[in-house]
């Protein structure tokens, strides 16, 4: 199980002062505590800085690579910023993280040679020039284009993580129905890649926001996901997830389980 934490985004109110004030103190006090509650990797996101946003990614990424060792996954809309971040978070000891690439011929071409450049891990989003999925259909058709002309581009299967596109239930019935349905076709017809989604899109418009999301990380890694981008600070949350993956056989001879109950998580 992969856990992405997702704080550092500058659609929050306290990294957007963070990031206006030049903060470093605060950016690296939100990377070290996201790393050590049990992040895999830091994602950063500055896609709201319109006028700077290639600038703002070099500084968020310097900072945090000043005092974490957490490797980075670099986030944005615009290849530019990608390619801005990408460059200043190369180290050699570490991997990394690109997010993202979809089935849209303009993205997939401008993005793939930066996966290539840096072997970065690589979220594809199963977006293609026909929009957002409706269907667990529209995802598997997605997917399979997607995986099909990755790995034919040299992008190893077990460095594509897949996101399905969690649509809120509060607009359409069967939405997370659907991710479910497409993350286990995914998983047994392509074993090798992975599946990685956000969780608070499902419960968009609805009370009890957290009960759901944490409902809905249960069910996705029951149907096969193996990825996720969260907030790991999150008690209830990281709980729900090292418990799951303990129940699913995930998690051989409950180490993780037994390591996070010692930690106090539980308590």
């Amino acid at each position: 199980m992969l856990i992405v934490g997702e704080l550092i985004n500058s659609s929050r109110k306290a990294v957007r002062l963070a990031i206006e004030g030049r903060d470093s103190a605060a950016i690296q006090r939100l990377a070290l505590s996201q790393a050590a509650a049990g992040a895999d990797y830091i994602d950063i996101n500055c896609g709201t800085r319109i006028d700077d946003e290639e600038e703002t990614m070099q500084w968020l990424v310097q900072c945090i690579q000043e005092v974490c060792d957490a490797p980075l996954c670099i986030d944005s809309p615009a290849a530019g910023a990608l390619a801005a971040g990408l460059e200043a978070a190369q180290r050699s000891d570490r991997p990394i993280m690109l997010n993202s690439i979809t089935a849209e011929s303009g993205r997939y071409a401008a993005v793939l040679p930066l996966v290539r450049k840096y072997k970065a891990k690589v979220v594809a989003l199963l977006m293609d020039d026909s929009g957002m999925p409706e269907t667990a259909a529209d995802r598997i058709r997605i997917a399979g284009k997607l995986i099909g002309d990755l790995i034919r581009d040299g992008i190893p299967p077990g460095d594509i993580y897949l996101d399905p596109l969690v649509k809120p239930i509060s607009t359409g019935n069967s939405f997370g129905r659907d991710v479910h349905e497409a993350v286990r076709y995914i998983s047994e017809r392509y074993p090798e890649v992975h599946k990685i989604c956000g969780l608070s899109n499902i419960s968009f418009g609805l009370p009890n926001r957290k009960i759901l999301n944490q409902i809905f990380m249960i069910q996705a890694m029951t149907a096969g996901m193996d990825a996720y981008i969260l907030d790991p600070l999150d008690r209830t949350m990281m709980g729900l997830l090292y418990g799951s993956r303990a129940l699913l056989g995930n998690d051989p001879y409950c180490a993780g389980y037994l390591k996070a109950h010692r930690s106090g998580l539980y308590a």
